[in-house]
């Protein structure tokens, strides 16, 4: 089993989300989807320890995520947030900044962005001025240079257009494919829940 809640209650900014959550989350690809409010953004965080819960347990492959190193954990479980955050000036810049953080080598980062279904020549851009579709693939780029195993994803194409979705959705389903990964996605979109999961949490 990839994750397993065990009566977990977590709050928000002091207002509870997730009340004695007791579910599973198995290897593959999981689509967590729920009304606004119940969470959903919550259980991501609590996933890779951005957030501890209030009561109970979360386990990562059998083991409670608060046992290990937190750093350790975020780079095997990746999370890639609802809207785009660039932290450096350019691109390849961005792309590197988690592996300079980690003391790990400088990635390819034209085969990063090849990944993540960008042109490699968009690594001297400025990620500021791309398109949020493109911001976000950088993101999943910018993840991916942790070399994860899972990857945990918050609406990732939220704030993009039918022609932009369909991209990132391909990106997306191509990755898995080729690397492997277990995702979590968290999801308003029915269909997109269909499209993109093998499995589904819904929350609320």
């Amino acid at each position: 089993m990839l994750f397993a809640l065990e009566g977990v209650s977590a709050s928000r900014r002091g207002r509870p989300v997730l009340r004695g959550l007791t579910a599973s989350i198995p290897e593959g690809a999981t689509a967590v989807t729920g009304p606004s409010g119940v969470g959903k953004s919550t259980l991501l965080r609590l996933l890779n320890r951005l957030a501890d819960a209030d009561a109970g347990a979360v386990r990562y492959r059998g083991r409670d995520v608060r046992e290990g190193d937190p750093l350790a954990l975020r780079r095997e479980v990746g999370l890639v947030a609802q809207l785009p955050a660039p932290v450096a000036p350019t691109v390849a810049e961005d792309v590197r900044y988690g592996p300079a953080l980690a003391g790990r080598p400088a990635p390819d980062v034209g085969a990063l962005l090849e990944l993540a279904g960008l042109d490699p020549a968009m690594a001297t851009r400025d990620a500021r001025e791309l398109s949020v579709g493109q911001q976000q693939r950088v993101m999943l780029a910018r993840a991916l240079a942790l070399q994860p195993r899972v990857l945990l994803l918050d609406e990732p194409t939220s704030a993009l257009d039918s022609g932009a979705r369909g991209a990132v959705e391909r990106t997306l389903t191509d990755l898995r494919t080729r690397l492997g990964l277990s995702v979590v996605l968290v999801t308003h979109d029915d269909a997109q829940a269909a499209r993109l999961a093998d499995h589904r949490l819904t929350l609320g």
